[in-house]
């Protein structure tokens, strides 16, 4: 039984923190976060009746968000978004305010620009599986790849940032 117009409306408010935060992990930017996730929900609701009954609505519409993401930077021949606005955002949230020192200020940029520095494709994979938690093969669903390539940019994505970090010290000072 395929999903109606009314049951993904019912769902999309459940769905907008995920599809934020997405949308913003992608994009570097809260005004085109914002955007893209007014899209895709829009998209969502016009295509529900493609929405196949054994397909996660969440993953379908961070599906959508990802596709519209990719059209956007084609569309401005962009590559790679501001990287200190994206920054920002994951210093307000994962960074705790209350152990900021020089030490642990200094590990913080040092982790976050070896995440920003990862080619994109990587950086999709690691915050889809990593930090979203979807399975691999959700993953090869919203980015419209094979599961194999989405091992393999992990993978990668691991790789390079346990060697770009492999010099950071986590202890305590």
């Amino acid at each position: 039984m395929a999903i109606t117009d009314a049951d993904l409306s019912a769902l999309l408010p459940g769905m907008l923190p995920r599809l934020g935060a997405f949308a913003l992990r992608m994009s570097g930017n809260r005004d085109d976060a914002e955007d893209l996730v007014q899209l895709a929900c829009l998209r969502a609701l016009e295509r529900a009746h493609q929405l196949q009954p054994d397909t996660s609505p969440l993953g379908w519409v961070v599906s959508i968000t990802h596709s519209i993401w990719i059209n956007e930077l084609r569309a401005r021949n962009v590559r790679c978004r501001s990287r200190s606005e994206w920054g920002d955002w994951i210093d307000e949230r994962v960074c705790d305010p209350a152990a900021h020192t020089p030490e642990t200020e200094l590990m913080h940029q040092q982790m976050l620009a070896a995440v920003v520095g990862l080619p994109i494709r990587q950086r999709e994979v690691m915050w889809l599986v990593a930090v979203e938690q979807f399975t691999y093969k959700e993953a090869a669903e919203i980015l419209h790849v094979p599961v194999g390539t989405v091992m393999s940019r992990l993978f990668r994505a691991r790789q390079t940032f346990v060697e770009r970090t492999s010099a950071i010290s986590f202890s305590s000072p």
